[in-house]
């Protein structure tokens, strides 16, 4: 498929660079699936749309300060440089995007922390991709991340403003807890206690997954055809207990509706092609596009994506490319605020949504 199959325009005023207060105030546009009709609501309301016996499933990864500016050192030269952490590979190692990467060579050391926190160029790729082995490892790593790094902002929001303190608070979900990620699980960023205490008592049931979001979800496409695109993978788990309860929730004619496409991706990847969901952990690079067959996700709660992109190519393909194009525009046209802290969507399938439809 052509990458400009998914282009839309989006003006700047429609770009969000702070939340709504509160979390559960955005808004929130329900989507039919397959007869495109659009509902405006607030998110706060989404246990209206849910029936006792469906089942939401969030990614609790947890948003780390991954974005490091650092100094190299060759002989008497010196240089900036900045880096993006997006994958883990050992208890003192990391992948990373680094602005300035032609210029490092392997060996080299890198000064992130006035000569405390110090990294070795270990292995290089392409685009820019590098990997870093630090001079401390396990929970001294993370408490240097802690103390040197800077929450990674999308683009679109750090080219408009710089990071505070309060990004620390609002870039984060509310039930986060497994740290790896560099991006925030954006769908789950609306959630509040009171939503949790609505959705319980409409009967419906959370269940908790973890995908370490990492910083290629903010890459640009930059080739013409979605054949030719290859998705950086990003590590994740599904636990044992988490699969069978969603599989006896299926079982019993309850929906999965996946809070976030970081969710959905995850659970995709760990579904069987008879859809039954397995325990799975590991590393995917799932690539969503029209045509692929869905085995485990019902529907589907995201934010407003960034054209072009694969997210808008998956939620495309969930409810159809003519479906999202129309939902888009009617979004942009109503001051629907996009991106990672922006309103959100609800993509349902025909019969449930057809009902609130006509009740509405």
């Amino acid at each position: 498929m052509r990458v400009d199959d998914f282009d839309f325009e989006l003006p700047e005023a429609n770009i969000a660079l702070r939340p709504a207060i509160p979390r559960d105030s955005a808004k929130l546009l329900v989507v039919n699936q397959q007869s495109g009709s659009l509902n405006d609501q607030i998110v706060r309301d989404l246990a209206d749309f849910l029936l006792p016996g469906d089942a939401l499933v969030f990614n609790d990864t947890r948003v780390i300060p991954a974005q490091l500016e650092g100094v190299r050192k060759r002989g008497d030269f010196t240089a900036n440089i900045g880096a993006t952490l997006h994958m883990r590979i050992a208890t003192d190692s990391w992948q990373a995007f680094v602005r300035g990467a032609k210029k490092l060579k392997i060996g080299e050391t890198v000064d992130f922390g006035d000569t405390e926190f110090l990294a070795e160029v270990t292995e290089k790729g392409e685009a820019g991709e590098v990997t870093f082995q630090f001079n401390c490892d396990g929970p001294d790593l993370d408490l240097a991340l802690i103390k040197w790094g800077h929450i990674p902002l999308p683009p679109y929001i750090a080219l408009k403003r710089g990071e505070d303190e309060q990004d620390r608070i609002d870039y984060q979900t509310i039930y986060a807890r497994e740290d790896g990620a560099v991006a925030a699980p954006t769908a789950g960023l609306h959630f509040t206690e009171d939503m949790f205490d609505r959705i319980e008592a409409k009967g419906v049931s959370r269940h908790f997954v973890t995908l370490h979001v990492g910083a290629g979800t903010f890459l640009p496409v930059k080739v013409d055809d979605t054949d030719d695109h290859k998705m950086h993978a990003e590590t994740g788990a599904v636990s044992e207990q988490t699969a069978e309860a969603l599989n006896k929730v299926r079982k019993s004619g309850g929906r999965i509706v996946a809070v976030g496409t970081t969710s959905l991706r995850l659970l995709e990847s760990a579904t069987s092609d008879d859809g039954q969901v397995q325990p799975w952990s590991g590393a995917t690079d799932i690539f969503i596009t029209p045509g692929y067959r869905f085995k485990a996700v019902d529907a589907l709660m995201t934010n407003f994506h960034l054209p072009r992109s694969t997210l808008f190519m998956l939620v495309s393909a969930f409810a159809g490319t003519q479906t999202m194009k129309d939902a888009y525009s009617y979004a942009v046209a109503s001051g629907y605020r996009f991106y990672s802290y922006g309103d959100s969507s609800l993509l349902l399938p025909d019969p449930v949504a057809s009902t609130f439809s006509a009740a509405l």
